[in-house]
This record gives structure tokens, sequence and C-alpha cells, in this order.
């Protein structure tokens, strides 16, 4: 069975659109792309659902990244030379996670080229 992923662009344009249509230049950016990552998702997410801590701690369990973000994260971290804390602020993660994805990848990037 053929998993396939949410239009994100399209919700977002929606949601936009019938709640904050003031908010549409800040987003237009990302909007304006052919394909939105996940990444692109999250930024568009504290744009237009304002950041409140007291829902921040209640939403950070359902996030979840595909293979490819997960690189973008790891070669961010990697090009501008910052430690799992930094990386880890940066995007609003735990440490852990960030260890556990460094652990992760390289292994399997170690084991591609065998």
């Amino acid at each position: 069975m053929e998993r396939t992923t949410p239009n994100y662009k399209r919700i977002f344009e929606d949601i936009i659109s019938r709640k904050c249509p003031e908010k549409y230049s800040l987003c237009a950016h990302i909007l304006d792309k052919d394909e939105i990552s996940a990444l692109d998702v999250l930024k568009l997410n504290d744009i237009v659902f304002d950041k409140n801590s007291s829902s921040e701690s209640n939403n950070q369990k359902h996030k979840c990244y595909d293979s490819e973000t997960i690189n973008k994260v790891l070669n961010y971290q990697k090009e501008n030379n910052l430690s799992n804390v930094a990386v880890s602020k940066h995007f609003n993660l735990s440490r852990s996670t960030v260890s556990k994805w460094r652990k992760i990848f390289s292994s399997s990037q170690q084991n591609s080229f065998l």
C-alpha cells in the first residue's frame, strides 16, 4: 500500500485565507515553492499559529520528521559547526533526538559505502 502525504501547501493556503489573511504576506515565500518540506511546515505553523508556550509542549510530541528533513538538520549542524545542544535549541528538538539521528544516519552512511 502506497503511503501518501497530506498536501500541506493547500492546507495552509486554506487556513490562511479563512482564518488569518493578513498573515499571507509572511508566508508567501514558503507557499510559492513547488514542494513544501517538513521544515517549511514547521515554519508555517509558527507563523500562522502564534507560538504559545503552554500549547508548544503538547504539540512537540506530535512532530514527525522524514529522512530528508533529518539530513537537512544534520547538514545545518555540520555546516555551522554546532553542538547537539545548539542544534536542538535552534530547531526546538531534544538533545537526545539530535544525538540519536547522528548515530543512526552516520552508521547508515558508513554502511552504504561498504
